[in-house]
């Protein structure tokens, strides 16, 4: 039995991962459970805001999970044509949108509700949905804009 103070970050990191990580081919099952599979790709991530998208096939099957963008403390630029190419390269039939707020706070920003928007409207040029946009805080909060009414 290993005691705690020989279980190093590394360790944790790679439980977390293997307990929280949806695999390529499973199904997304709600707000909660993409939550957690998107913190094990923040790992020490948390102090910058990342932007992440989950593709899906059309029956909500991960295809892949990518943190696309990388920003600083306060933002991200994010550029939802990149979005959309990388769509038809997985030839995904949906997707969900995902970004860190470093600071805490889970309260949806007026520029999140906005790039919202644009990428929902650049999918539907596509026929792709946009399922949702989770917010992921710092220590494993998180706010789902779909579950908030906000899509």
């Amino acid at each position: 039995m290993t005691s705690l103070d020989q279980v190093s970050d590394e360790m944790l990191e790679s439980a977390f991962q293997k307990r929280f990580r949806i695999s390529v081919g499973e199904a997304i099952k709600g707000s909660e459970n993409v939550a957690k599979h998107l913190m094990t790709y923040l790992g020490g991530r948390l102090t910058r805001e990342c932007f992440l998208v989950v593709f899906l096939n059309n029956r909500n099957q991960i295809l892949s999970t990518e943190v696309l963008f990388e920003g600083t403390l306060t933002s991200s630029a994010v550029y939802p044509r990149e979005i959309i190419k990388r769509i038809v390269e997985l030839n995904a039939a949906a997707i969900i949108i995902s970004h860190n707020h470093p600071s805490g706070n889970l309260t949806a920003s007026a520029d999140d509700i906005k790039i919202t928007k644009k990428i929902k409207e650049a999918c539907q040029t596509i026929d792709v949905n946009l399922h949702d946009h989770v917010i992921i805080t710092p220590g494993g909060g998180y706010t789902s804009m779909a579950d908030q009414g906000l899509m």
